[in-house]
């Protein structure tokens, strides 16, 4: 079994814990997690790619097991994020990479994608938005909250999405059978979300979600301007970032693999075998020879 190593570095004055596997000079693929996760959601994806992979999965600040600063002394907001991956990437000395882009890790690694086309081997995407398609009848009190901030109906509605019943509704939604995806999951995330301060973390990022939708049309002009080489792992069942959001991605994007899954929103614990399978041998064809190639 290859083993996964556990690293905590600062990157812009935060402390920030990152997984690492594999063998660094083999293709590079950072995993982004989403919320209310951390990178605790990769860790079976990592072990199952280490041998042809360097793979690198960091927690963002208030996520897992990195830093939670005070809301006064750091901007939670999807681009400040974004600014500390990059910072990490930087650290590592990594300049050509693949994103894994599941959920929030959508609009993290668009940005870094947008930001610096020229470092970006591939995007594999799984249940992440980047087109208003996916944005169904879930986030209808989100966007009441992005309306008003102090609307406490919407607050009380998205607050229970990280209480215990909320977590658990996450992974299992959308499961044909629950007993596959571990209880370990939502307790773990628990743990983490009970930090003191980190409701309202949360809440800023709900509320902070808007600036990505504005950046839909953006994204979408990187994906017909720089033709990306996408595959999309999506999970059929999930409500949250419906299918309708996957196939939204056929517009735009050229060079896709495009693969749905019998499963709910956090697809790698029901479907984590297939999946690894399928972004093998898509990486092998549309990666690791082209880095021959270069080489």
């Amino acid at each position: 079994m290859n083993s996964v190593k556990h690293h905590t570095t600062t990157v812009n004055g935060i402390d920030i814990f990152y997984r690492e596997a594999g063998q660094k000079g083999k293709p590079a693929l950072v995993l982004l997690h989403g919320y209310p996760t951390s990178s605790h959601m990769y860790r079976n994806l990592m072990r199952s790619l280490a041998d042809d992979y360097y793979l690198i999965a960091p927690d963002y600040p208030g996520f897992g097991r990195s830093a939670q600063p005070h809301m006064a002394d750091f901007e939670y907001s999807f681009n400040s994020f974004a600014g500390i991956v990059q910072g990490l990437l930087d650290q590592l000395g990594l300049d050509r990479y693949s994103l894994y882009l599941m959920d929030y890790g959508a609009p993290v690694g668009f940005r870094i994608a947008t930001a610096h086309p020229e470092r970006i081997e591939s995007l594999i995407v799984q249940n992440g938005c980047a087109y208003n398609e996916g944005l169904e009848q879930f986030w209808d009190p989100i966007k009441e909250y992005w309306k008003d901030k102090n609307n406490k109906v919407a607050e009380r509605t998205l607050e229970g999405f990280h209480s215990l019943d909320g977590l658990k509704w996450q992974y299992t939604h959308g499961v044909s059978d629950v007993t596959t995806v571990s209880p370990d999951n939502w307790e773990n995330d628990l743990r983490h979300l009970l930090r003191p301060g980190n409701d309202r973390i949360q809440l800023q990022l709900f509320h902070d979600y808007q600036h990505n939708v504005t950046l839909y049309p953006e994204w979408q002009q990187y994906f017909r301007t720089y033709n990306p080489e996408m595959l999309i792992v999506y999970g059929k069942n999930d409500y949250i970032f419906p299918v309708a959001g996957a196939e939204a991605y056929k517009k735009d994007v050229k060079n896709l693999q495009y693969h749905l899954y019998d499963a709910g929103h956090f697809a790698l614990e029901t479907h984590g075998d297939e999946i690894a399978v399928t972004i093998r041998e898509f990486l092998s064809k549309k990666v690791t020879r082209r880095t021959q190639i270069t080489a």
